[in-house]
């Protein structure tokens, strides 16, 4: 009987560890809403809006962190590579940062020196993480 019950909590552990692996981490609305505030930088340094270039440098600059809960298993499935993940999110916030003070400037070649050092941020963190990030928190490829 006491196999039995073993087997069965056992089961329960896995189908709820299993069904919290597939639930979407808050990292993730975090990354899109990332992705349309960098689309709509794009669109004010297009148009030279540059009240809209700083707000919107403040919101990538700023953007929200996951709960506790979550960092924990993040900071779990990247072990030695965590100081690395943070180095790129330092990077991100220190360049959007910029971003926003050089669209306070109306300084166009400034905004669009730190958009790009943003940019190659984001896509060096993604080609290093995303793939075996989702494939570990969604069991799917990133492609």
């Amino acid at each position: 009987m006491k196999r039995y019950l073993s087997l069965a909590i056992a089961g329960l552990f896995y189908a709820a560890t299993s069904a919290q692996a597939a639930e979407p981490l808050v990292l993730q609305q975090v990354m899109k809403d990332l992705g349309k505030n960098m689309q709509i930088v794009t669109d004010g340094i297009s148009r030279e809006d540059w009240v809209l270039v700083e707000h919107t440098a403040h919101l990538v600059g700023e953007h929200p962190e996951a709960p506790m809960n979550e960092k924990v298993r993040i900071m779990a499935f990247m072990g030695s590579d965590m100081s690395k993940f943070k180095s790129f999110d330092g990077q991100t916030h220190e360049a959007a940062h910029e971003m926003a003070e050089a669209a306070k400037a109306k300084d166009g070649q400034k905004v669009i020196s730190a958009f790009q050092k943003l940019q190659s941020g984001c896509l060096s963190c993604h080609q290093a993480f995303r793939p075996a990030f989702v494939e570990h928190f969604y069991g799917k490829s990133a492609n």
